[in-house]
């Protein structure tokens, strides 16, 4: 996982995409973890895992 700070996540967007597409990126400020950011194809991975897992507690909780 890639680091960066605000200000260079700011001034240097095109270098934050680049890193981003291969991994995530957390962003930095003032010392403390803001933000993750992350290629299109990742978010929807973890949607897709999310509403799987959603579906599953949905199926288990009608079985009770």
């Amino acid at each position: 996982m890639q680091s960066m700070s605000a200000e260079d996540a700011k001034y240097g967007f095109g270098r934050l995409i680049v890193f981003a597409r291969s991994e995530f990126v957390v962003v930095e400020k003032h010392g403390r973890l803001v933000v993750v950011v992350m290629a299109v194809e990742d978010s929807e991975r973890l949607k897709a895992i999310e509403s799987e897992q959603s579906a599953k507690a949905l199926r288990s909780g009608e079985k009770k």
